[in-house]
């Protein structure tokens, strides 16, 4: 597996163009790593499933068994996933992605979606772009994805960064409502934000045990690691208004995901055709 690496002061950076266009590596000199960095095995995968961050194209999260409710239509989508019974984050993350422009310090990525003949896989021809500026503050990653087709079709955006945790991380992030969920993590219903999952004043983050797509979200959001005295500052354009936040029991990662609708809702964001749904996600750093 070939890496794409970008440098700009401290700051390092390491793409996998052939393993979902993802990144492989985000890390901070005399810090360390602040993604969780791709393994061997999962770059040779050839998916960014098990990398540090990958793109969420077409769409963000589940599509509860495949049937995906557009407008009149049901369409129905395969499942992708090892061992969860719904297609999830889209298909992305489990494509090559085209290396258009690499420099010292920025690269841009292609993806082109061409749906198979007879295929049960995403039915829409697309277009996705990732686009990586690095610099001495942090990264900055523009994403897109553009409806090919001569209609108006379901579309949807969203980033996936694992990051790392020790047991005093602390995330902060201001939040209206969230998604209740059933047994296998799919939307029951949306309710007012509960006050254990208040996220307005900075908190730790550890024995949280979340996986839940909360809106209202006004593009900003901090994660602090005490123990280095770093803090992270997260920012997203208006494109992404919905936040997934998940944090796994016994790992030693979490994920905060700006994401542009909420999950299972891809079929309630139309692009028309040949618009293109656009956005920027920044990972600023600073010392505390």
């Amino acid at each position: 597996m070939t890496l794409l690496s970008l440098r700009a002061g401290g700051m390092a950076v390491d793409l996998a163009p052939q393993a979902g266009g993802s990144i492989a590596r985000f890390a901070l000199e005399g810090v360390g790593d602040l993604l969780r960095p791709a393994t061997d095995g999962a770059l040779a995968s050839g998916t960014g499933k098990d990398t540090a961050c990958y793109p969420l194209v077409p769409f963000s999260n589940r599509i509860a068994n495949g049937r995906l409710a557009f407008g009149d239509e049901v369409l129905r989508i395969r499942n992708n996933w090892p061992g969860v019974p719904h297609p999830m984050h889209g298909e992305g993350w489990a494509a090559a992605w085209q290396v258009v422009r690499q420099e010292l310090d920025r690269a841009e990525l292609l993806h082109l979606h061409e749906p198979c003949a007879g295929g049960t896989g995403w039915p829409f021809r697309y277009r996705a772009r990732q686009t990586f500026t690095l610099n001495e503050d942090g990264l900055m990653v523009g994403l897109s994805v553009e409806n090919l087709e001569d209609r108006s079709v379901p579309m949807g955006l969203g980033l996936h960064p694992f990051f790392v945790r020790d047991a005093d991380t602390a995330l902060a992030c201001r939040l209206s409502g969230v998604w209740e969920t059933d047994a296998e993590v799919l939307p029951i219903r949306h309710v007012p934000l509960p006050s254990g999952w208040d996220f307005s004043n900075s908190r730790r983050i550890e024995g949280l045990g979340l996986d839940h797509c909360f809106g209202g979200w006004d593009g900003k959001a901090s994660i602090t690691w005490p123990r280095q005295g770093i803090r992270l500052f997260l920012s997203a354009t208006e494109a992404f208004r919905h936040l997934v936040i998940y944090v796994p029991d016994g790992q030693r990662y979490f994920c905060v995901e700006p994401v542009s609708h909420a999950n299972g809702a891809v079929g309630q964001n139309p692009l028309a055709a040949g618009a293109t749904l656009a956005g920027e996600v920044s990972f600023r750093l600073s010392r505390i």
